[in-house]
Formats: C-alpha cells, sequence, structure tokens
C-alpha cells in the first residue's frame, strides 16, 4: 500500500471501478432487449410496485426527478409504460409491450448479474459481502457531507 493512499481509499477505489465497469457491461448486455440499466431499473421499479405515481417512483431509483420525467416521457413515447390521471396523480403502469420484454430481460439480467458473484466468490463470501455492503450503504444514507 502507498503512503498516499489508505486501506479505506483503496477499497473505495475498486467499488468505483467495479461498479463502471459492471455498468457498461450491463448496458451492453441489456442493447439486446433494447433497454439501458436506467430503463431496466425503472421497468423493474414499476413492474414490481404498480400501479405507482411519479414520486413514488422517483424515491426508489437513483435518478433526479428532472431525469425520471425525461426517462418517463421516452418510455411512454416508447410503448413500455402508460400513465393514466387520477383524480389527484398519475399513476405509471407497465404496457403489454413491456410486460413482454421484461419476461425475457428480467430473468436473463438475474442470471448475468450473479454470475459477476458466482463465478468468483463462495456462497459464504457473498453473504458476508452483502453484509458489508449493506452496512456501508445504510452509514452512507445517515452521514453528512463535511462542511469547509
Amino acid at each position: 500500500m502507498s503512503d498516499n493512499h489508505t486501506l479505506g481509499s483503496l477499497i473505495w477505489l475498486r467499488l468505483v471501478r467495479f461498479t463502471n465497469r459492471s455498468h457498461q457491461m450491463t448496458n451492453d448486455f441489456l442493447k439486446r432487449f433494447g433497454l439501458t440499466t436506467a430503463q431496466f431499473d425503472v421497468l423493474v421499479q414499476v413492474r414490481t410496485f404498480q400501479p405507482l405515481n411519479q414520486l413514488e417512483l422517483a424515491g426508489k431509483l437513483t435518478v433526479t426527478e428532472g431525469g425520471i420525467s425525461r426517462m418517463l416521457a421516452r418510455l411512454e413515447k416508447d410503448g413500455y409504460i402508460e400513465r393514466k390521471q387520477g383524480w389527484k396523480t398519475k399513476t405509471i403502469r407497465l404496457t403489454t409491450r413491456a410486460e413482454a420484454v421484461m419476461a425475457q430481460a428480467f430473468p436473463a439480467q438475474l442470471a448475468f448479474q450473479t454470475s459477476f458473484f458466482d463465478e468468483t466468490l463462495t456462497e459464504e463470501e457473498q453473504r458476508t459481502l452483502y453484509e458489508l455492503v449493506t452496512r456501508l450503504q445504510k452509514h452512507s444514507t445517515n452521514k453528512s457531507v463535511p462542511q469547509e
């Protein structure tokens, strides 16, 4: 370990590199279904929690409100979602087209993502990694950025 890095900074760099590479590979993988990783994430959330409104959906994603508006407009234009105006809010549902795509894309994507871990880690290592990453994620949710 060099004098310029702490173990924590090296772990963080590895996590960032893995995340970026995984994201790139996932985008390449999902192209066969005509989807990006972000679109797939939106469709999974809508499929799981439908009907839901835009605010509920935004809370389940890592996308800004402006980003979610553009994403939903694109998914609606492409025939993947429909938005229906209720009394106070619009609800979002998958279309028949999206259900058909997700019936193929979801299990394929699940197998692809699982392979990253199954090919290199034992089940016990995966459980440990899951626990550690969960703990880090929970801590990051509660941690604030230091002020200058």
